[in-house]
């Protein structure tokens, strides 16, 4: 989908960023409809494969009312194809997807059949994509103060960025750095340091490889930042392995990733019992979005919502993923609250 982000776009897989959308539709013999959403980014290609050749042949005709036992099935049936990576990301949307089905199947709002809907609007956060420039990084991170937003992340890998962000926003609006994994503890430690000035809420992934959760709780420790990682944590026990390493202090399950709803609701509660901060990672402008706003709903925590900073003029959602003011209302619909526009599918539908 076209889209702008007040500068030019970065580079993902040695071209510049593309908004990709992958969705997946299940549709019942009563002739309801369910929509998901699995991480797609540029790798959508492998995951698109990995629903159509085998999550889809397994998967049609079995009974998407008893959600819990179709996706332990095909856990189970598929853990030697990997437990992160395209065949995980597929279960992801097709959890999603029968979560839809059941909401829609029972008349109520996916938060609604997670145990309740706690609050029809989420705060939500401003993460910005990464400009490299500084000029421009300042100018984004106020714009986006300007229109509501009371936190903001960057994700930016050198100091000055982060500077500039700071003194744009001033002191009392919540910032936070996605590193997206570039350092070895040592060096995290040092830029951790470096950073300490700009009075960070988070300090996010800033350790090679991700699931190094040694070195992760070494810079937690050492570094005097609070540590945020999760988005690329593949399960459950993955993430409770991170917990025991004593790693983070905000967990960031990514529900097209980890397993769809069901799975971030366990990590919910696994975070909960260890006194770990949730807050799962949602760059995402699709039924991934909504998903994630239907699980922040139903939660007992008030919990901000990751939300992609950007302008798509014509979304296949509609106002149903528009924040304004720095808050987002949940949908009215059953299931996940909105279906997407059939004629704007179409329209960008990449065959």
């Amino acid at each position: 989908m076209p889209f702008e982000m007040g500068g030019p776009k970065p580079m993902l897989a040695g071209k510049p960023r593309e908004m990709e959308m992958l969705l997946i539709r299940v549709e019942t013999d009563q002739g309801l409809v369910g929509w998901g959403e699995a991480f797609g980014f540029a790798v959508w290609p492998a995951t698109l494969a990995a629903i159509e050749r085998i999550v889809a042949p397994i998967a049609t005709g079995r009974d998407e009312s008893d959600i819990p036992a179709l996706m332990t099935d095909l856990m189970r049936k598929f853990h030697l194809l990997g437990r992160s990576g395209p065949v995980m990301y597929a279960l992801s949307g097709l959890d999603i997807a029968l979560w839809d089905l059941a909401g829609k199947a029972a008349g109520k709002s996916i938060a609604d059949l997670l145990g309740g809907k706690q609050r029809n609007r989420l705060k939500a956060y401003a993460s910005l994509l990464r400009y490299t420039n500084p000029d421009l990084v300042a100018r984004n991170a106020a714009l986006a103060v300007a229109e509501g937003y009371r936190m903001i992340k960057l994700h930016e890998i050198e100091e000055e960025p982060v500077r500039r962000a700071r003194e744009a926003i001033g002191p009392d609006v919540l910032l936070t750095v996605d590193t997206n994994c570039p350092w070895s503890a040592e060096e995290a430690t040092a830029m951790a340091h470096r950073l300490a000035p700009y009075s960070l809420h988070w300090f996010e992934e800033p350790v090679y490889p991700p699931e190094d959760y040694a070195n992760l709780a070494q810079v937690r420790k050492a570094g005097g930042l609070p540590i945020a990682a999760g988005e690329n944590t593949g399960t459950y026990l993955e993430f409770k392995a991170m917990f025991d390493a004593q790693a983070v202090d905000y967990a960031q399950p990514s529900v097209t990733k980890v397993g769809g709803i069901s799975e971030v609701m366990r990590i919910a509660a696994l975070a909960r019992a260890r006194n770990v901060n949730l807050a799962p990672h949602s760059p995402y402008v699709g039924p991934g979005l909504l998903a994630t706003m239907q699980i922040l709903a139903a939660l007992p925590e008030d919990i901000a919502l990751e939300y992609c900073y950007c302008t798509i003029a014509d979304h296949p959602l509609g106002d149903a993923v528009l924040a304004r003011h720095g808050e987002i209302a949940l949908p009215d619909g059953p299931g996940l609250g909105r279906d997407p526009d059939p004629d704007l599918l179409a329209r960008f539908r990449i065959d």
